[in-house]
């Protein structure tokens, strides 16, 4: 049996043997247990150890705290993880497309923009109409009522007969082609499913589509071989239409020109006029400021004056102005004729080529029937006359086909390439 014995501040351990033999306990005592000369470094031991102890139970209680944090850090995480992926394959299984790609995503993010595009060019199509109608008026009415009697003072027969009658040809194809444009329907496909194969189904009609027809957002309906839709015809550019619009750019591009050319030398002048009585009437109000009276005031110029060059710069300006726009916009539209295609079946083309050319292929357009002979049916001439009373003259001949299907026109001779080739 092993006691601890306290004396004073010191402990002794003595052993007693239950069995008898107490000289073996104090032999022990004698051989190695601590004298009280040792109980200072003992006590140092101690507290080493407790302190030890203390520093271990302390750092287990940290790392508890740190463990338990952490697992619950990583329980949230797998929290969010868990709600992120059953989100988002919730969203996957009630939007999911196999046609979905970057360009459907950009649409749909721009679709608020083109509904106000769409229903501002709806509402203000009769306005640009009104200001096409008002600023075209404008310059013919300068036309007569400045330049006509300066030209009929100034110019030779000869000159004067060639304005005179290039003039009014000119301003009669304007007005002819302007009118047809905006009162042409340009054609739509019938409602009756029967009537026609459709190559695919409008998504928003929920009808068949022909070939080369595309559904126009601010008109809400089809058009058959659909270009655009422009706002200053407020009217879509289509089958029946086509030839009429591009007819008046063409016309009205020449026009512009030709005012812009026969009124250069006139608008130096009128120009130059203007910026004299700039300078004049800045004279004029130098001296009533200093009311020298006996000095002569330079001379005022009458309204009419004012208004004659006025009205010339005016022509030319805008005259050119139309001229650069509507003149790149002309040759624009020549381009995509000479190939047999529209406005929207060039990005369509484009986007077809690359595809094949990825595949080793070539593409063909199947509405092709080359250059000179995409310009013959375009502008309907079947015979070399047409060139006179179709194209120079106007006429509201019909385009080939009925924009339903497109078969071989008949001035067309002989069949073009397939649509693909490898």
């Amino acid at each position: 049996l092993g006691i601890l014995v306290s004396s004073g501040s010191c402990t002794t351990g003595i052993s007693t043997s239950g069995r008898g033999n107490p000289s073996r306990g104090t032999a022990r005592q004698q051989g190695g247990l601590p004298t009280p000369s040792s109980c200072p470094l003992r006590r140092g031991v101690a507290g080493m150890r407790s302190r030890q102890r203390m520093f271990a139970a302390v750092m287990r209680l940290l790392l508890k705290c740190l463990r338990l944090g952490q697992r619950r850090r990583f329980k949230l995480v797998r929290q969010v993880e868990q709600l992120w992926h059953y989100g988002h394959l919730c969203l996957r299984s009630l939007l999911y497309n196999s046609f979905t790609n970057g360009d459907v995503v950009l649409d749909s993010l721009f679709e608020p923009i083109y509904w106000l595009v769409d229903h501002v060019t709806r509402w203000f199509g009769v306005v640009f109409v009104a200001l096409v109608i008002g600023l075209t008026s404008s310059i013919v009415a300068i036309v007569y009522i400045c330049l006509l009697p300066l030209i009929l003072q100034t110019y030779t027969p000869a000159w004067i007969c060639w304005h005179l009658t290039y003039g009014h040809w000119n301003l009669i194809m304007i007005v002819f082609h302007y009118y047809m444009a905006i009162t042409t329907s340009p054609g739509h496909p019938p409602q009756a499913k029967n009537d026609l194969t459709g190559v695919s189904i409008c998504r928003k009609c929920i009808a068949p589509k022909p070939a080369r027809t595309h559904h126009c957002s601010i008109c809400n309906r089809c058009v058959l071989k659909m270009d655009h839709h422009c706002p200053w015809l407020n009217n879509c550019v289509g089958h029946y239409n086509h030839r009429y619009f591009f007819s008046f750019c063409l016309f009205m591009t020449m026009g512009c020109i030709y005012c812009s050319i026969s009124g250069w030398e006139m608008f130096r002048d009128a120009y130059a006029a203007i910026e004299r009585m700039k300078l004049l009437e800045k004279e004029r109000l130098q001296v009533a400021a200093n009311q020298t009276y006996y000095q002569t005031p330079p001379p005022t110029f009458s309204f009419h004056q004012r208004a004659f060059h006025k009205s010339v710069v005016y022509l030319w300006v805008l005259c050119s102005s139309v001229a650069l726009a509507l003149g790149a916009l002309t040759l624009w539209h020549a381009a995509l004729i000479t190939r047999g295609e529209t406005s929207i079946e060039r990005h369509i083309n484009r986007k077809e080529r690359q595809r094949l050319q990825k595949k080793g292929k070539v593409f063909r357009n199947p509405y092709s029937y080359g250059s000179w002979d995409n310009w013959k049916v375009f502008l309907g001439v079947d015979v070399p006359r047409h060139w006179l009373t179709r194209v120079l003259l106007p006429s509201p001949h019909l385009p080939h086909g009925t924009g339903l299907s497109w078969d071989l026109p008949p001035c067309v001779m002989e069949q073009r390439t397939p649509l693909l080739a490898i």
